[in-house]
């Protein structure tokens, strides 16, 4: 995800810079092949429109005293999803607290949430020029409409249709084990699938995914490719 993101930003003529937790000097030559520039972590957000986050959700809360020095005005766009098995235990969400309003909670800032809903195989190969009756969709939330606005011409720049999903209270109905989540749906599907979510289904449904994946991967099988990961998606969520 994260090099398709960087790669489409870059082709579509943003100034990008990359960073990871590692160094600017492990970021491979493919990633930076549509002219984007590497650089550390503390120089990512320094001078920037937009700062995007795709990382997992439970290192989150490690990037809070970072962001506490960028401009107040930047666009903070998040990609994160959670997922317990991987990000341990979050009691809030487990709990019920909406995935994207414990991120802005760590952070101490406004977010916008966009291109979580998507999987990573889709996202590279299924995008299409604007006006494409089958372009894949991909819904954005965030709480001000600047933010939303922004994130939503990006995510057109990135080659996929741009949804309004509304606030950040609302996200819950992007996030893994809703019907919008990485079913690949089209402008016209989305908003009933956003709409037809039931916030008490999502955990249970996200695990089944998981366990229908995992069981695939495991039984000697090469790993699920994109169709079937959204028939599964679409057979458990929709």
């Amino acid at each position: 995800m994260q090099k398709t993101l960087v790669q489409r930003l870059a082709a579509a003529g943003h100034d990008v810079k990359v960073a990871n937790s590692r160094g600017p000097e492990t970021i491979g030559h493919d990633v930076l092949s549509s002219g984007s520039r590497a650089v550390t972590a503390a120089e990512a957000g320094i001078d920037v429109d937009v700062l995007i986050l795709s990382i997992p959700l439970n290192r989150i809360p490690e990037t809070a005293a970072s962001l506490a020095r960028i401009a107040e005005d930047t666009v903070v766009i998040d990609t994160s999803n959670y997922y317990p098995m991987r990000d341990e235990k979050i009691v809030a969400i487990e709990d019920g607290q909406v995935e994207s309003q414990w991120v802005v909670e760590q952070l101490g800032r406004p977010i916008a949430k966009a291109w979580n809903a998507i999987g990573s195989d889709s996202f590279a190969r299924l995008n299409t020029p604007s006006g494409n009756a089958d372009r894949i969709a991909i819904p954005v939330a965030a709480d001000n409409d600047r933010d939303r606005s922004i994130a939503m011409a990006l995510v057109e720049d990135t080659g996929f249709d741009a949804v309004d999903a509304g606030t950040l209270a609302q996200s819950w109905r992007q996030q893994p084990g809703a019907p919008a989540y990485c079913t690949d749906l089209t402008k016209a599907e989305m908003p009933h699938a956003l709409e037809s979510a039931e916030k008490e289904r999502l955990p249970k449904r996200r695990d089944l995914a998981v366990a229908a994946i995992m069981e695939r991967i495991g039984g000697g099988g090469k790993n699920p490719v994109t169709d079937e990961l959204v028939r599964i998606n679409r057979a458990l969520f929709m």
